[in-house]
């Protein structure tokens, strides 16, 4: 769906949006949706109902508990630091039957002085801060992205989620490196990524309040908004630069994780509908 339709949805439209796939129904988590459904290079599609991304899931309530577990999701792989989690007064969540798997990226991210510079570059000149942040990201999420592919590779019964604090940038890179890995293309992957424009709909107010809480938000109101968008051209960018430093997602994933082609190969298998050959006969780490 074009950035601009989504930006133009009236709250019947977003009601309809947000009840259809991919976003999923779990009450008190915002920004839930299924990466199932993507058609692919090879003309097969990502397997539904396996891996779900959201933004924090501190809120759920008893319902959602109960929609999380008729997902039947069993791990869930939290992307936030313990700074963060204390900052926003976000505590872990227990769910039966689920477990709960700490993967911080940027843990350092939170420092008063990093954020007022980030701001300071997402004012200035909004598609270059975007592209330094998914860098970022990126540089440093060879063990978190590993660990989760370890568990598709190993686990392909066991349906898992991944999460943030609003399930935009680190969820975001991390839906792209695994869709990229898949064979979907940059263009949907980019679509799927500006979906979280409609997914933060519902707790913009919530967000908006952390936000005026903080005087280095307060300070750099045009980097604050500039931030918080979520423009296809922000993971088209980071795509191209996979390609042009990695020579493609395999490559990245060679350079930052211990994981080999046909570790590679059985992770597409467990999340396609239709298998791919393996190309590799290379042992399992």
């Amino acid at each position: 769906m074009p950035t601009a339709v989504l930006q133009s949805l009236n709250e019947d439209e977003l009601s309809k949006v947000l009840s259809s796939p991919p976003f999923v129904q779990v009450e008190g988590i915002i920004n839930i949706r299924d990466f199932g459904g993507h058609s692919t290079s090879a003309g097969v599609a990502v397997k539904p109902s396996y891996l779900f991304r959201s933004g924090e899931p501190s809120h759920i309530t008893q319902k959602g508990m109960e929609q999380f577990q008729a997902l039947g999701i069993r791990k869930v792989f939290d992307l936030r630091a313990d700074a963060e989690i204390a900052k926003y007064r976000t505590p872990d969540v227990k769910i039966e039957g689920v477990e709960f798997v700490k993967l911080p990226i940027l843990a350092d991210a939170f420092d008063p002085v990093a954020i007022a510079q980030m701001l300071k570059n997402f004012a200035t000149d909004e598609s270059e801060a975007f592209l330094q942040l998914y860098t970022t990201i990126l540089n440093h999420s060879g063990p978190a992205i590993e660990t989760i592919l370890r568990h598709i590779r190993d686990h392909p019964d066991q349906p898992c989620l991944i999460h943030c604090t609003a399930g935009k940038d680190r969820t975001g890179v991390f839906a792209a490196l695994i869709l990229k890995l898949l064979g979907v293309s940059d263009e949907i992957i980019a679509e799927d990524y500006a979906l979280t424009t409609i997914g933060l709909q519902p707790a913009l107010p919530m967000l908006t309040a952390r936000f005026e809480k903080e005087q280095v938000f307060r300070d750099n109101k045009q980097g604050t908004i500039n931030m918080a968008t979520a423009k296809p051209q922000a993971i088209i960018n980071l795509l191209a630069l996979i390609e042009r430093q990695y020579r493609g997602i395999e490559g990245y994933l060679k350079a930052h994780t211990t994981l080999g082609d046909r570790d590679l190969d059985v992770i597409r298998n467990n999340l396609l509908i239709t298998p791919v050959p393996q190309t590799s006969t290379e042992s399992l780490l």
